[in-house]
């Protein structure tokens, strides 16, 4: 079965959410082509938006229609403004985020996008203007934009051992870099550090530095009217010697 779009983003994380709402909205047909309807939006690494010259982009992202800071309002549960004993020229602001919850806005504000399809499946094949997926479908359009983030060619590390995989529990997307391979560009790789998810009440804070948030939380979004979600404190610690 073929379909026809007008712009087919592969990849549903930060930037395919955004490429693909951005799209719709300008009144393009979209089809997002991910392997998991349920990983759409999900941090892959640290849970936290912005910090210094990150968070004033997350700002003009925003400006723009973007989906990010509306997304981080949602699901913030700590928000900083760190520099803040400097100037605002090189102060950043941050928000901490409940994972969970930061997927399911990013779900819910594609949802409400009437010119976007969200496609479940894998790229087998890559071509100008045509996408072939796993299952036999192929999708056509004028454009199609990649954001495969850390799944091309993936691996984990673990201690000493290696694993093949995107993120934890989810395959790499080894046919497409494959696919894009055989049109002649060369694939490369980046490094990204997960820090480890730990059960809270099997921490000991008395022992750990808390790290409170700003008094008056600012949100990232202009569209923002109120704190979504109960703030809490965080707290800092170390893994060697000071």
């Amino acid at each position: 079965m073929t379909r026809d779009f007008d712009v087919i983003v592969i990849g549903g994380g930060h930037a395919g959410a955004e490429a693909a709402r951005v799209c719709a909205r300008g009144g393009a047909r979209v089809a997002m082509v991910t392997m998991q309807r349920a990983a759409i939006g999900r941090m892959s690494c640290n849970p936290a938006i912005g910090g210094l010259a990150k968070g004033n982009l997350v700002k003009e992202i925003d400006a723009l229609g973007g989906l990010m800071g509306e997304a981080t309002d949602r699901a913030a549960i700590q928000y900083k403004i760190l520099n803040r004993s400097k100037g605002p020229a090189v102060q950043g602001p941050r928000a901490q985020c409940d994972r969970e919850f930061y997927a399911r806005a990013v779900q819910d504000i594609l949802g409400t996008e009437p010119n976007l399809t969200i496609i479940e499946g894998s790229v087998s094949r890559l071509a100008a203007g045509s996408v072939a997926l796993a299952d036999g479908a192929e999708l056509r359009s004028r454009a199609i934009v990649v954001t495969t983030g850390t799944f091309l060619r993936a691996l984990m590390h673990s201690g000493e051992a290696k694993t093949v995989g995107g993120r934890f529990g989810e395959p790499s997307a080894e046919t497409l870099s494959d696919s894009l391979r055989g049109l002649g560009l060369r694939l490369g790789r980046l490094k990204t550090g997960t820090p480890p998810r730990i059960a809270k009440d099997s921490v000991d804070f008395s022992k750990l530095e808390p790290a409170p948030g700003d008094d008056v939380p600012r949100p990232f979004s202009i569209l923002t009217d109120r704190i979504a979600l109960p703030q809490v404190l965080c707290h800092l610690t170390y893994t060697g010697a000071p």
